[in-house]
């Protein structure tokens, strides 16, 4: 057997607890995760913003009938549906921006719950090193605003940690029962997270049937293990419905969007180092440099172990991880995804062993308390001043009105900066608080609920119209920015903004009034003639026509 599996040990239940291994200490981590998240009004998630607009469309298209001249919003049975429907009770009750925010914080916090219960069901006892794991709460992912897939992903783990708690207390025929509508809810929220699910569960059955057999002759250990695939995928039958629901999703004819770049595997090494990307490269390379030290301590220091059902686990994971392409049906990063959760489930897969005396254990989770909480108030940072950059551009929703049309450009530069802005799709705010036609929204049929209808708009009408740049970018679909300013269809539109744009040919904003001004932020009224229409901005904001 492989030096890097050895065989489960035994803890004594009744063994004290030590600080790190309490409920009290579990629940101190859950709170602290969404630390980072209480200050901004609007969670500042790359994407998040373009979904509330969504959502804004799916609540209020019945009651606001113009809405439908510019979107197409058909409700379908799809896997990628969890805030989704999640809203639809909790809006009424304290409005949207209020349930989205509620929702979003529930993402980490689950996060950390299912890692720490996981470790617990696993190892008997929350080891040390766990602790280095709930970092990845705030994974890179997580902060490019995939908040379904994370929601998905976050419920995953704790269905994951109760799977194992039923097997282990022998309620087999109950858990075959329950997970049968919770692995259908589950692929609802995101097919992502039951696919998870269903990767961990498998592992952990394999290595529980081959353990039940353990006392049977060494001769037939290749015979064990097959036996023990087998009974895996007989005891994972209750995740398997949701196969059927996939089917019958993505063989539409409403399906578009294409399954492309397959083993990118500079790509996938990025992914890895960027597992904890937010704001300060430095930073976030030091914190995923420290991840790596910690598991390669699980192969060279012989007091820390890897448990043979998490490393199992692990490498699963890793082997889906290395094997997905960067694009499925359409939807980019999908490899991306996966890449901190690999981590995660390696990382609580370690725990320390005999040799290593309860000082050890002690001064080993100080560091991974010491880690969690630095990345926490570094996060907690970064999200503050990206609230600050999110205030400033929405004081231009004070000067546009109800229903009005607004063609948004929000610059950006061809390298990918570590850094984004993250206001890639703030004007989606528009349509969320003002009911307002923007240019930001995905257009994928089957991907989702809504679509752009808005004819008039042309090449405007949905993302990534809104990215423009100053020059073309390879590989990509932006358009620099003098591009877009001289081709969108001016009748089309009421307003025109530029949100941090690169620099641009005034001549091409003849006909264009500005009406509020932020730095280089500009949102201009597009007028039939621009002259004598221009009206003086008065502490950068003016009032529309």
């Amino acid at each position: 057997m492989s030096p890097l599996f050895p065989p489960p040990k035994t803890l004594s239940m009744g063994e004290k607890l030590h600080w790190w291994q309490t409920r009290m200490f579990v629940a101190a981590m859950a709170f602290a995760a969404a630390v980072p998240l209480l200050w901004p009004d609007i969670p500042p998630l790359v994407d998040l913003p373009g979904h509330m607009g969504r959502y804004r469309v799916q609540l209020a298209i019945g009651d606001n009938p113009w809405l439908n001249q510019w979107y197409d919003f058909r409700w379908s049975l799809i896997g990628n549906l969890g805030i989704d429907l999640l809203i639809i009770p909790l809006a009424p009750l304290v409005g949207l921006e209020w349930a989205v925010k509620l929702i979003v914080i529930a993402i980490p916090v689950l996060t950390v719950t299912g890692l720490l219960w996981i470790a617990r069901e696993v190892h008997g006892r929350i080891p040390a090193t766990a602790l280095f794991a709930l970092p990845l709460a705030y994974s890179y992912p997580f902060q490019f605003g995939f908040v379904n897939f994370a929601l998905s992903l976050a419920l995953a783990l704790n269905l994951f940690a109760w799977w194992l708690r039923l097997a282990r207390q022998g309620r087999l025929r109950f858990r075959a029962i329950v997970f049968v509508p919770l692995s259908c809810a589950l692929w609802v929220c995101h097919t992502f997270g039951w696919g998870v699910l269903g990767v961990l569960a498998f592992s952990a059955e394999m290595i529980r049937q081959h353990d039940r057999r353990k006392g049977e002759r060494a001769d037939g250990g290749g015979r064990h293990w097959l036996a023990a695939w087998v009974r895996a995928g007989l005891g994972c039958l209750p995740l398997a419905l949701p196969m059927i629901l996939m089917v019958a999703w993505r063989s539409g004819d409403h399906v578009t969007g294409q399954t492309a770049d397959w083993f990118n595997w500079r790509a996938k090494i990025n992914w890895v180092l960027m597992v904890l990307r937010d704001r300060w490269m430095a930073w976030d390379i030091a914190g995923v440099t420290l991840l790596f030290v910690i598991l390669l301590k699980g192969v060279r220091d012989d007091r820390i172990e890897y448990s043979r059902n998490l490393g199992l686990s692990a490498l699963f994971l890793a082997a889906v991880y290395l094997v997905l392409p960067r694009i499925v049906f359409g939807s980019a990063y999908a490899d991306m995804r996966l890449a901190p959760y690999v981590l995660a489930i390696a990382l609580i897969a370690l725990r320390p062993r005999r040799g290593l005396s309860l000082r050890g254990s002690a001064t080993m989770a100080a560091l991974g308390l010491a880690f969690f909480g630095a990345r926490l108030a570094g996060t907690t940072a970064s999200y503050w001043l990206y609230d600050r950059s999110y205030d400033e551009a929405l004081t231009a929703l004070s000067v546009i009105p109800e229903r009005a049309r607004v063609v948004s450009f929000v610059g950006r530069r061809c390298r990918d900066d570590w850094a984004y802005s993250r206001l890639e799709h703030v004007p989606a705010l528009l349509l969320e608080r003002r009911l307002a036609y923007t240019n930001d929204q995905w257009s994928m049929p089957g991907a989702q609920q809504l679509t752009a209808r808005y004819r008039a708009a042309r090449g405007f009408a949905h993302d990534p119209s809104q990215v423009v740049t100053d020059r073309r970018c390879r590989g990509e679909w932006w358009r620099p920015v003098n591009m877009a300013l001289a081709q969108f269809p001016r009748t089309a539109f009421d307003y025109v903004w530029l949100i941090r744009p690169p620099a641009y040919d005034p001549a091409l904003t003849r006909g264009l009034t500005p009406i509020w001004r932020r730095g280089t932020s500009v949102l201009f009224r597009v007028d039939d003639t621009p002259a004598g229409r221009t009206q003086p901005l008065l502490n950068g904001v003016s009032s529309p026509r």
